[in-house]
């Protein structure tokens, strides 16, 4: 549990996935990473691909996928790339993608997210920021739980938000069926969800060898930020704004570092552990304690299970 022997590592706020990665030899391995086409995904898979790692770009356009896996050959000369089509929102299109893979996966980084956008449902009726950024994952991860269970040292890494301080998961309204809708509240209860995902992942899985984590990657201006003007929260000081080089560090450092072996169910920011509050901590730092509650983390998952029972 966080907040006892937290994690520390070389790496801070301004270290760079590439940094991160130095080193590490994942020849052999494979990896998939969703939204990879731009962002702080292409800057994770482009760093896993420098480290001899196969990479596969699960991404909505895959036209935008294939530019950005060239782009990736063109810098780290890895050729080990694939582009496959996902979308979170649609059951179906992430049954077709698990389906389709065949073999063990050592890293799966659950990258893909949206943020703050207007009120919008699934056609199942879920919530648009809790059914991309939390069920398609969910959904993507217990899918392939087989092919991480076979490589018997696999990790899953999951970009959360200090933006989960904004809200638990309401598990009696997780839909705003009764509750005003609010886009950061939604999107607050979706970054909750994301570490209680890793934290139940890492227990219900210990017995396959497979860890997760969570993290903030930063403050990073990206393709995220398309329906708040393009500045986020417009909370960040200039100065802690980082680039996505240096937002995907702390993904890669989870993916990738000796440090994190047999380390799950933890939250990081800025390349290492954060510690536990019980208010928020008006920084970028700090997990709220609802998020990493074994409890809650439980509740979810069998949320999570029925909802999708449902939908298929």
């Amino acid at each position: 549990m966080a907040g006892v022997n937290l994690i520390q590592t070389p790496f801070g706020f301004a270290s760079t996935a590439a940094e991160v990665a130095a080193g590490i030899d994942l020849t052999g391995r494979r990896a998939v990473v969703t939204g990879a086409s731009s962002g702080l995904g292409v800057e994770t898979a482009r760093a896993l691909a420098a480290t001899g790692a196969e990479v596969t770009l699960a991404v909505r356009d895959t036209a935008a996928g294939e530019r950005a896996a060239k782009d990736i050959t063109a810098t780290t000369g890895g050729t080990a790339l694939h582009v496959a089509p996902l979308d979170l929102t649609d059951p179906g299109s992430v049954a077709a993608f698990t389906a389709s893979w065949d073999g063990p996966l050592h890293v799966l980084v659950n990258n893909a997210g949206v943020m703050a956008c207007p009120e919008q449902y699934s056609p199942q009726g879920w919530e648009w920021q809790f059914a991309t950024n939390h069920l398609g994952h969910f959904a993507l991860t217990t899918g392939l739980h087989a092919a991480l269970a076979a490589d018997g040292a696999a990790r899953i890494v999951v970009v959360s938000s200090t933006g989960h301080q904004t809200s638990p998961v309401v598990f009696d309204d997780v839909n705003f069926a009764f509750r005003p809708y609010d886009p950061w509240l939604a999107y607050g209860q979706s970054k909750t969800a994301n570490v209680l995902f890793a934290v139940e992942a890492t227990r219900r899985w210990a017995a396959d060898g497979i860890t997760a984590n969570a993290l903030m990657p930063g403050a990073i201006y990206t393709n995220l930020q398309r329906h708040t003007g393009g500045r986020g929260s417009g909370r960040v000081p200039p100065e802690l704004i980082k680039t996505a080089e240096q937002g995907a560090a702390t993904s890669v450092l989870l993916a990738t570092s000796p440090l994190l072996e047999g380390i799950g169910g933890r939250y990081f920011v800025d390349c290492n552990e954060t510690g536990i509050v019980d208010r928020r901590s008006g920084t970028l730092h700090g997990v709220a304690r609802y998020a990493l509650d074994p409890d809650g983390a439980k509740r979810l998952w069998t949320l999570s299970e029925t909802l999708l029972a449902a939908a298929y």
